[in-house]
């Protein structure tokens, strides 16, 4: 292993801005990558990239929309040359019983989680098959591997990111190419703040004590860092680790 393992790779993190995706792009970035950070706002990504300097470029697009995520990879590819690596993390989470989740909040979560990972595996996949080299990483969910109540489009959009890395895992497990999934539990990031506001509203908690909820959830009593997530995608991408394929690793202090 050298200072820079990663040197000559180019990663594209999705939903880079912020929290999870921007820790992992400063990760993949230390390790020796170029990165391209995309999301759906400029400012924020123009933020993050700032402290990576020629190593970093920003592209905009929505992973719900096909054929903006194709334009975007082939604009990142003209830059920084083929995609090596892909970490698919946008994503977006919004509470509510099955009975009060309407049709609109059901496919715009599996729009974003979902479908959203499949249009990023189709766009770079093409370069890794020609390549025969590839590292794909999609950021799902502890409630990928259980159930949580309230959130069911929720789980069952992350459920679905995780048998979608297990299919095309075995699909190209003979071209140097691994799927692989990461599970964070809860995470410090604005996610993590949006729902301790929601059970402070629905339930007239404290701050304090809405906190202690979702901590307790983890055997560790605490959230999980946006930097550990990244510590975690980053060694999937590294040498050495090619043999760990189609698995969802979970990040969540022993909670599974």
């Amino acid at each position: 292993m050298t200072d820079a393992p990663l040197a000559g790779r180019h990663a594209l993190v999705t939903g880079a801005g912020r929290g999870i995706g921007a820790a992992i792009a400063r990760r993949l970035a230390a390790e020796g990558a170029r990165v391209t950070l995309l999301a759906r706002t400029h400012a924020e990504l123009e933020q993050c990239a700032a402290p990576l300097g020629q190593a970093a470029q920003c592209l905009m697009a929505d992973v719900t929309d096909g054929s903006a995520v194709s334009r975007a990879f082939e604009s990142a590819a003209a830059c920084f040359g083929p995609i090596d690596i892909l970490v698919n993390n946008a994503g977006r989470a919004q509470s509510a019983p099955l009975q009060r989740t309407s049709e609109e909040l059901w496919q715009s979560l599996l729009a974003v989680n979902l479908t959203g990972v499949y249009h990023g595996m189709r766009a770079a996949l093409p370069a890794m098959l020609e390549r025969k080299f590839g590292r794909i990483v999609s950021i799902a969910s502890t409630a990928g591997l259980k159930g949580y109540p309230y959130v069911a489009a929720y789980c069952a959009s992350k459920h679905g990111v995780i048998g979608l890395t297990r299919a095309l895992a075995l699909e190209v497990a003979g071209r140097n190419i691994t799927v692989n999934a990461v599970c964070p539990g809860y995470t410090e990031t604005d996610l993590a703040r949006d729902t301790i506001a929601n059970i402070q509203n629905v339930t007239g908690r404290s701050a304090a004590e809405a906190r202690e909820a979702i901590t307790r959830v983890n055997p560790q009593g605490r959230l999980i860092q946006p930097v550990e997530v990244a510590h975690t995608v980053a060694w999937l991408c590294l040498p050495g680790t090619e043999a760990v394929n189609g698995q969802s690793i979970a990040v969540a202090g022993g909670e599974i």
